[in-house]
């Protein structure tokens, strides 16, 4: 279903473990070195200029994405955008502020409404893995700049291109050094296996990241120091990213081509850490499909209305399971 099931690297429990001596309050911005490293890797993996981006560290990157328009102060009367298919998350976040949700994927199609503030857009794509190309995602950054509405973009997956390489919103293709009304949201969850350590972060414009950090630090949503330690560890460490993506790359072999034997059809699913598979029949038939054989698939249709026909079928299984799913596939 998407949750991470192999070892946190011993080189950052190591971290946490040293850093566990932690009497005192920790800094909502981060300490010095975890700055320092979130700066150096989306200067390395976004293409960012490091002299001009701002970054703050989150509790995961659920909690940012559910409470980002409230903390920007979107609320009754504002409208959020979000794509047709996507994490349902970002309504849920919308929702809570009060505000009115748009889904499209397309700008053209929100039309001259001054009510939008916030637009998000998630490249890859959680559930469809799909790859929004830079001219693109550069088209959307100059609309939003002309009407002063933030974008955010969700790019938890973005170091997990396979037919494709997604581009970042921050990489000089989008912004051209501009960060102004633009912030990019990541997660340490996939790529270091960090999900129940709650480790994400934002990074962009200078002034929307020290707006989140002020109203942050009064709401108490502070990283604890030994997680912060443990993220320093994990962005200053490629090796195990590499080994990590090497085991899913495998698994998503085994699955594709099992599911295509299977009679499904694979959409996008270019990036990422899903498979965005159909029979061109209602997902909860297809899910009721799986069930039967002993997978648990999620049902399109969680993630909009326009996914009714397709599930989400996850590569974070060890490879034991993926291979019992494949031979059931095949039974």
């Amino acid at each position: 279903m998407g949750t991470p099931v192999d070892p946190v690297p011993a080189s950052i429990r190591a971290a946490l473990a040293a850093a566990s001596d932690a009497p005192g309050y920790p800094l909502t911005a981060g300490s010095p070195a975890l700055r320092a490293a979130l700066t150096s890797w989306v200067a390395r993996d976004c293409g960012a200029d490091p002299d001009l981006v701002g970054v703050l560290p989150t509790i995961g990157s659920k909690e940012l994405v559910a409470w980002l328009p409230t903390l920007l102060g979107v609320g009754p009367g504002d409208v959020v955008v979000i794509p047709r298919v996507c994490y349902p998350t970002y309504e849920v976040g919308a929702r809570l502020a009060g505000a009115e949700v748009v889904r499209a994927d397309s700008l053209t199609a929100v039309g001259p409404d001054p009510r939008v503030r916030l637009v998000w857009v998630n490249s890859p794509s959680n559930p469809t893995g799909q790859v929004l190309p830079p001219a693109h995602l550069r088209k959307t950054v100059d609309w939003a700049r002309e009407r002063g509405v933030v974008v955010a973009s969700d790019e938890c997956y973005l170091t997990l291109g396979w037919e494709e390489t997604p581009t970042s919103v921050l990489s000089p293709a989008v912004a051209d050094g501009d960060y102004s009304n633009l912030i990019a949201v990541h997660s340490l969850s996939k790529r270091s296996n960090l999900a129940g350590y709650r480790a994400g972060f934002v990074a962009g414009d200078p002034a929307i990241v020290s707006a989140l950090l002020a109203v942050r630090k009064h709401a108490g949503m502070i990283m604890p120091a030994p997680v912060q330690a443990a993220m320093v560890a994990a962005l200053d460490d490629s090796t195990h990213v590499v080994e990590q993506r090497s085991r899913y790359a495998a698994r998503r072999e085994v699955l594709r081509d099992a599911l295509v034997k299977a009679g499904f059809e694979i959409d996008n699913s270019s990036a990422g850490l899903y498979l965005w598979a159909t029979r061109d029949e209602d997902c909860w038939t297809t899910v009721d499909w799986f069930a039967q054989r002993g997978i648990l698939v999620a049902p399109g249709e969680f993630y909009g209305p326009t996914g009714s026909r397709h599930v989400r079928v996850a590569l974070t299984a060890t490879d034991e399971r993926v291979t019992a799913a494949a031979d059931r596939l095949a039974g």
